[in-house]
């Protein structure tokens, strides 16, 4: 059997979709690879692997072989109570065979560690910790711990900063001197005379000149060009560097037999130096947008406690939020954060959880109350015992759930991956074309040559596969993470492509549209049998004490507040969907709903119109049966949220249809879908049958539960004509078959079991109003990355016919194809100002 796992690499050096498919195909070439994706938006791949083949360092020698580098971070930590060298070698081993350190140096002559790692794997918390494991103490060097992925990519940012301005010393002036040169505006003395075709000729010292001057930028600015595209050429593969090496070479290289006086001619080093320093540019603004694409990660990991205040040995001490360990008891003050989750011991208190769940009212807190790390406590002081720390607290698996959401691909990306696989061959097959049709096929002119390289460098510069490769990752990361600032996570970019598409929306009752709080209303006996009210609630709470549905914890709670004694039941049993029931003090007690009380024969009697009243009312009708004679009705209603009427309008306002489903009997199903303007009404619907009907819904076959519609009578079950991508509204939990079934599952989630919920959509805030954000925020990041790439097809399709057919010079068409990508990435930036 395999030991299959999962690891996440920081990709440095990737500039278009063919790095990415690059990087992919070598990773992919690993034998135990099961399954690798790159993102170019979060220069990150992610790796399935057989862990008893590969290793880490695989990884990375495969990822530098093909050219790219894998971002790592250094950690100096202090290190105290090291007896002698023997402990140093001890911890240095220890520290060797973590996951994501690539290497390890403990001295104990100095008490220093050096651990270099991969930041994606293992944090320095973790370094930490495993020291502390080890039986040593680790002080950290320079204070706060550094994000050192964040620190590789703004060295890349800066390197690229540092080049442009080289660029841009040598390329302004020799550009200047080009123009001025071409337009006759130096002075004499640079010119030596007419050349034939009537232009002034300059002195042979000035192609020095122009040659001293592009020669750094062609050879020290873009060297990381011919190094990229010698690297692609290895592996068999053409990206970008290709493109852009082979454009200004050629009009560099075609300018040094001019110079050195071997061939008569114009030289074409401004074209070289310019192509290089303005796709150098484009390239640094590409960055510092990329950049922002992932400020809502920053923005999530902004919110987390620097420091906590625990209680150790009767003693409180302030510690770093990383070294809370669980069971530690945390002290929060009033205005502070909670800094890992965890269950209140001591205290009352009002916490502001807007931040993770999107409600803006506090949430009272006391004894035995769950709390969520980086939320704010308001008022009192609360002491809480640690439950959840470091990787495993709930702002934790929301990063994580972001992160792999980001990184994962959305099904529209394919088409541009299969087309970027070919561009780059396609392109220089077009330019090589281009310049044998200006050679052989075009009006012959005295620089015949010149000009079939010029349109071929043209159309080699002007080719962008940058844009098809950033048009759907940066959208996705920027939908990913708006929605996480919104309380949605999308747990893959597939997930938020899909949910645009939905056309019905199916919403569970209880705990969705409800609640999920149900109370005891209404109480009738069998005026036949001598029973009253309290002996029958009585008994069917005794009954009811082993129960775990909602509506059997509403009977029992009411006659604990009545203060009512209740009977240990004996011989228990619980059917799923139809009741409850067990031998009470020597009597046979069912608790159950009409189907239970038909499949034994019990007849209701008198009780048949109190039950159809308290249907027609929104209620529950629960049964009472004792010794096989039904005793009375315990009516149970649980409160609509109010939010569920406004929700259920916002669906309806973007053209959707709603439908609930329940296991309420048809009454009480249609009279709540009355009141909050259902469309569609699945009632009776047993736990294992809710998957079944969402799926009726999905072949367009209207089931026999489906009563209600708007313009329909209750029994017409004419055909339903609805599309069939079907969304599936649940609490994440009960509902997992139905939300497993349908196209979208949305789980209603709390923060706290977020990494729970199985849906691919999960909404932290119980706020029914978040199902129509979501489709809002899918449907615009959809026509974000549409509007991506069309452009980036758009442009492509007519500039490099226009470059073919001599209509762009190489200098516009480098300027054109630098702010192409620029364009795409702050395009889906806009995303972040939508309101949803």
């Amino acid at each position: 059997m395999t030991d299959t796992k999962q690891l996440t690499l920081p990709i440095t050096g990737m500039t278009c979709a063919n790095c990415v498919a690059t990087v992919e195909r070598n990773l992919k070439k690993l034998d135990g690879v099961d399954n690798a994706v790159v993102n170019l938006s979060s220069e990150r791949a992610t790796v399935d692997f057989d862990s008893a083949k590969l290793g880490l360092s695989d990884f990375i020698a495969r990822v530098n072989r093909a050219g790219y580098g894998v971002a790592t971070g250094e950690a100096d930590l202090v290190i105290k109570r090291l007896s002698d060298d023997n402990d140093a070698r001890r911890l240095e081993k220890a520290l060797a065979k973590l996951d994501g350190v690539l290497e390890a140096q403990v001295t104990f002559t100095t008490e220093k560690a050096r651990v270099k790692y991969v930041p994606t794997i293992i944090t320095q918390a973790e370094l930490r910790r495993a020291v502390s494991a080890a039986g040593f103490e680790a002080l950290e060097l320079g204070g706060a711990a550094e994000d050192a992925e964040a620190l590789a990519r703004e060295h890349e940012i800066n390197e690229q900063r540092r080049l442009l301005i080289l660029g841009l010393i040598f390329t302004v002036p020799l550009f200047v001197l080009s123009m001025s040169k071409d337009f006759g505006l130096l002075p004499d003395f640079v010119y030596s005379g007419m050349n034939m075709g009537g232009m002034r000729e300059a002195q042979p010292w000035f192609n020095w000149l122009m040659f001293a001057l592009a020669a750094p930028v062609q050879f020290y600015v873009g060297w990381q060009y011919y190094v990229g595209a010698f690297k692609a050429i290895r592996n068999k593969s053409a990206n970008m560097d290709v493109l852009i090496a082979m454009g200004s070479s050629a009009a560099f290289f075609y300018s040094l037999p001019i110079t050195f006086g071997w061939l008569m001619g114009h030289v074409y080093y401004e074209t070289a130096a310019v192509i290089i320093t303005l796709i150098k540019l484009g390239k640094f603004l590409e960055a510092r947008a990329k950049g922002r694409t992932s400020e809502a990660i920053k923005k999530l990991m902004g919110l987390r406690a620097k420091t906590a205040r625990v209680v150790r040995d009767n003693v409180e001490i302030e510690i770093p939020v990383d070294d809370v360990r669980v069971g530690d008891v945390v002290m929060v003050k009033p205005g502070e954060k909670i800094p890992v989750d965890g269950v209140v011991v001591d205290g009352r208190s009002a916490i502001d959880e807007s931040m993770l769940t999107g409600e803006s009212l506090p949430v009272e807190k006391k004894p035995g109350d769950p709390v969520i790390g980086a939320t704010l406590n308001k008022l009192g002081l609360l002491k809480f015992e640690a439950t959840k720390v470091g990787k495993e607290t709930a702002l934790a698996q929301i990063i994580k759930l972001v992160e792999d959401a980001q990184g994962s691909k959305a099904p529209i990306q394919k088409m541009a991956d299969q087309v970027s696989a070919v561009f780059v061959p396609v392109v220089i097959a077009i330019a090589t074309l281009t310049f044998l049709g200006w050679y052989f096929l075009a009006p012959q002119v005295d620089d015949q040559f010149t000009r079939a390289l010029i349109n071929m460098v043209a159309v080699l510069v002007i080719a962008c596969p940058c844009a098809m490769g950033l048009a759907t990752p940066t959208a996705i990361m920027v939908g990913t993470g708006k929605g996480a600032e919104a309380g949605i996570l999308f747990r893959n970019s597939e997930a938020l492509e899909r949910a645009g598409k939905v056309s019905v929306v199916v919403l569970d009752k209880t705990g969705t549209i409800t609640k999920g709080q149900p109370a005891v209303t209404d109480i009738i006996t069998n005026p036949q049998l001598p029973n009253t009210n309290l002996q029958l609630l009585q008994l069917a709470a005794s009954v009811e004490k082993g129960s775990e549905h909602p509506l059997g914890e509403a009977i029992w709670a009411e006659a604990t507040t009545r203060g009512l004694p209740l009977a240990e039941p004996a011989g228990f049993k619980a059917e799923a969907g139809h009741g409850v029931q067990a031998e009470v003090e020597g009597r046979s007690v069912i608790v159950g709903n009409r189907r239970m009380f038909e499949a034994r024969g019990i007849q209701l009697g008198s009780l048949e119109s109190e039950v159809e009243r308290l249907q027609s009312e929104a209620k529950t009708a629960m049964l009472v049966a004792v010794d096989n004679a039904a005793a009375g009705v315990i009516a149970v209603a649980d409160t609509i949220k109010d939010s569920s009427k406004d929700a259920i309008a916002d669906l309806h306002k973007m053209g959707l249809k709603v439908a609930m489903i329940t296991g309420d009997n048809q009454k009480t199903a249609e009279a709540i879908a009355k009141q909050v303007g259902i469309d569609m009404v699945l009632a009776e619907v047993l736990p294992e049958g809710k998957s079944t009907e969402v799926k009726k819904l999905q072949s367009q076959v209207e089931s026999p539960a489906l009563s209600l519609s708007k313009g329909r009578k209750s029994g017409d079950l004419r055909p339903a004509t609805f599309d069939q991508v079907v969304a599936m509204v649940g609490d994440g939990v009960n509902d997992a078959p139905a939300l497993a079934q349908a196209d979208v599952g949305l789980a209603i989630g709390t923060g706290t079991d977020v990494a729970m919920a199985a849906a691919p959509v999960t909404l932290m805030s119980g706020d029914l109003r978040g199902v129509s954000r979501a489709i809002q925020l899918s449907r615009k990041t959809m026509t974000t990355i549409k509007q991506n790439l069309f452009w980036a097809f758009f442009y492509n399709v007519i500039l490099i016919p226009a470059a073919m057919f001599g209509y762009l010079n190489p200098m516009l068409a480098a300027g054109a194809m630098a702010f192409s990508s620029v364009f795409v990435v702050t395009n889906s930036l806009r995303l972040r100002r939508v309101r949803i």
